[in-house]
């Protein structure tokens, strides 16, 4: 199929056909349904299956990330299908807008499902953001003396909470902190461009949101306040696009975002959003390849939750690490980590005692080292054997669990 410079193939499958298999690498590539139905079946989400039909699309995460498939497709009935490469993706939503528009939604859609999943199998309540939080953090930063953020939170609080029974101690702090608070930028509405000073908070934690940025540069920290402790949850370079979310979701925001030095940023709102979809496809790929990683690893965190033994899900969370950075798994390549066991019990989810021995089982192992504090491994491809391992031994003992309730 041609049109203009894109080129969509069509291809065909029969009745039972497997098309896309989970943990099989992709080929880049996505698919749309031109006729017939296809069943996909996602083995984290507890073997959930679904039902696509004529105009839906399957495929897209792994073809937009680059990792591995996180869904085993097969044919319900015979079926044709258009293949979508990535390289063609800007052409074709430039051509076709509601397909992305359609993508992006399904991703939102999906995120949601997948945190609520996680929610679920920690045992967590799904965390609800309020905006009358916002007076806790204005608070929280006040007694830092981080005056900036301080006067941000206060302002906005008293904005979207007029009626609140706070409203005239926010104002009493912020008439207390203005003289100290040098770089607040406030109600920069219709600004398609914007400078942000050092040290200036974009958005807060908790308050409604309705645009996205792109960083276009400078960098930006995005932190979570969590257990009364600012937590750095990423540093964000020229390119990256973030607050997206509650653009899409109408959903207040889940973590703050502050300048690092001066930063340059590109202002996407509701009323331009459908406009940047159809003017500049290249950013709308860029934002989409963004969500896919995003479902991706969110998807890899609820796979590794799934495994009960501790011990195999700290292999997992060091496969998961790989996989992010898109390392090859390969006997006899040796791998450096960012990071020690420390951090790494704390990726894992474990107590102190609890890391200790993991951390003590690991190191058993000699092909694991410590190289200035850091975990070192000289075959990566031990730690897939390692995850494949505790996966088929948990996979044979609820087979037989399963077996022995059926006498």
């Amino acid at each position: 199929m041609a049109n203009g410079n894109l080129q969509l193939n069509v291809v065909n499958y029969n009745k039972g056909a497997y098309i896309t298999i989970e943990g099989k690498a992709s080929n880049n590539c996505f698919y749309i349904i031109r006729m017939g139905s296809v069943q996909v079946t996602r083995e984290a989400l507890r073997n959930e299956t679904e039902t696509l039909k004529t105009g839906d699309f399957f495929g897209v995460i792994s073809a937009m990330s680059g990792h591995d498939h996180i869904e085993t497709s097969v044919a319900l009935t015979d079926v044709s299908l258009i293949m979508v490469v990535k390289d063609q993706f800007p052409l074709l939503i430039q051509k076709n807008n509601p397909v992305a528009m359609k993508i992006i939604l399904s991703f939102s859609r999906k995120l949601r499902e997948l945190d609520t999943s996680i929610a679920e199998l920690t045992l967590k309540s799904i965390s609800t953001e309020d905006v009358v939080n916002l007076m806790d953090i204005g608070e929280y930063y006040m007694k830092l003396n981080q005056f900036n953020q301080a006067f941000y939170a206060f302002y906005r609080f008293i904005q979207h909470c007029p009626d609140n029974s706070n409203v005239p101690k926010a104002k009493q702090f912020l008439l207390q902190i203005k003289p100290k608070s040098k770089a607040v930028y406030l109600d920069a509405k219709n600004e398609f461009k914007r400078v942000y000073p050092d040290d200036t908070m974009v958005f807060c934690e908790h308050e409604p949101g309705n645009e996205l940025y792109i960083l276009q540069s400078g960098k930006i920290k995005i932190t979570k306040i969590i257990d009364n402790k600012e937590v750095l949850l990423a540093v964000l370079k020229e390119g990256d696009i973030f607050g997206e979310m509650a653009l899409l979701e109408n959903k207040p925001r889940s973590a703050s975002a502050i300048s690092y030095g001066e930063s340059h940023l590109m202002v996407v709102n509701k009323e331009n959003f459908k406009n940047m979809i159809s003017g500049q496809p290249q950013l709308v790929t860029r934002l989409i390849c963004l969500l896919a990683e995003r479902t991706w690893v969110v998807y890899r965190q609820l796979s590794n939750l799934q495994i009960k033994s501790k011990l195999g899900r700290t292999y997992d969370v060091l496969l998961l690490q790989l996989e992010k950075n898109k390392i090859p798994i390969k006997y006899g390549s040796a791998y450096l980590y960012d990071f020690g066991p420390k951090e790494l019990i704390n990726m894992v989810g474990l107590s102190k005692e609890e890391g200790r021995e993991i951390a003590q089982e690991i190191f058993k192992n000699r092909k694991f080292q410590l190289v200035d504090n850091k975990i070192s491994v000289t075959d990566i491809e031990e730690i897939k054997k390692q995850v494949d391992y505790f996966k088929k031994m948990e996979a044979m003992e609820s087979k037989r669990k399963a077996g022995k309730e059926s006498f």
